[in-house]
């Protein structure tokens, strides 16, 4: 007998149905789509290295550019490729940035995973994602039109757009990630744990902060890591927030210059293959290589393989 038996969903022939050729078809389509991400990221870094190589090997003073707070590539005199100034200009923003959004980030994480219940947990983790969705430069507007004159007049300080403002920006943007993030590793400890330490007799903060963080520490510190490299990698909110003043800082009321503003402001008024446009993407492999260990370590330790 060949064919199908009448009102029977069993093959008898040897000949592959529609649902095998569809099964391949998505397998072959979710590989695509997995192996995209990783060519994608190599593209990129062969394009950004191919355009610094050069300035690397030719030009590239490592004392200067690590260590020299004087970025000045257009001097007629002597140019000078020091970046140090700009390294201290990100760190103390990001930094700053830190200090606000973990503490509000980790807060609203433990509310919304272990407090809030049903339409009302649905719309904080909404309105949570929402904000993850504005566009930098609406963030960095935020700072020029608002933040900044409050800022001139709270501190009384002739410049507002400083450490201080670009900071402020930056948390907000980034509590977000970190609360999306830090809520999943919360929701991922087993209900388990909660109620063993319940059935002892343990308060309901006692189980948070004695059960429920040192399981979920792996995913929490996982998501603060990822908020630290978008801190480092964001670009229109810290250029417009910031100052854009070379500039070693004091204290946080003092205008900065940060690496990704840097390349954003210059590269579009720089001569393509010069030593200055070359200069630029070398601070781009500089960022992409601190991004990259940055979120292999949020990666590595998500997945419980850094062992603390």
């Amino acid at each position: 007998m060949t064919g199908r038996a009448v009102n029977n969903t069993i093959q008898t022939d040897d000949s592959p149905d529609l649902d095998w050729y569809i099964d391949r078809i998505v397998q072959v389509l979710m590989f695509i789509g997995g192996i995209s991400a990783i060519v994608l990221i190599i593209g990129i870094f062969i394009f950004v290295t191919r355009e610094g190589i050069s300035f690397i090997f030719n030009d590239l003073d490592f004392a200067e550019f690590f260590a020299s707070p004087r970025w000045r590539p257009t001097s007629e005199w002597r140019a000078t490729y020091g970046i140090l100034a700009l390294i201290v200009g990100t760190a103390s923003i990001t930094g700053l940035a830190m200090m606000i959004a973990i503490p509000f980030s980790l807060g609203s994480a433990i509310f919304i995973s272990e407090f809030a219940t049903g339409k009302y947990k649905e719309y904080l983790k909404v309105l949570v994602e929402l904000l993850a969705a504005i566009p930098s430069v609406v963030w960095g507007f935020i700072g020029l039109t608002i933040m900044n004159p409050l800022i001139i007049q709270i501190f009384n300080v002739p410049v507002g757009l400083n450490v201080l403002n670009a900071g402020l920006i930056l948390g907000l943007m980034a509590a977000p990630i970190i609360t999306s993030i830090a809520e999943d590793a919360l929701k991922a400890v087993p209900d388990g744990f909660r109620e063993a330490a319940e059935a002892m007799g343990a308060t309901k903060w006692q189980v948070i902060y004695k059960v429920v963080l040192p399981a979920a520490k792996n995913g929490l510190l996982g998501a603060v890591l990822l908020g630290v490299g978008r801190g480092f990698g964001e670009t229109m909110a810290v250029l417009m927030a910031s100052g854009h003043a070379i500039n070693l800082p004091e204290n946080i009321f003092d205008s900065v210059r940060a690496l990704t503003a840097t390349i954003a402001a210059e590269l579009g008024e720089t001569a393509v293959g010069s030593v200055h446009y070359q200069s630029l993407f070398t601070i781009g492999i500089f960022l992409f290589l601190i991004t990259f260990m940055i979120n292999l370590t949020a990666d590595l330790v998500v997945r419980g393989v850094k062992k603390g």
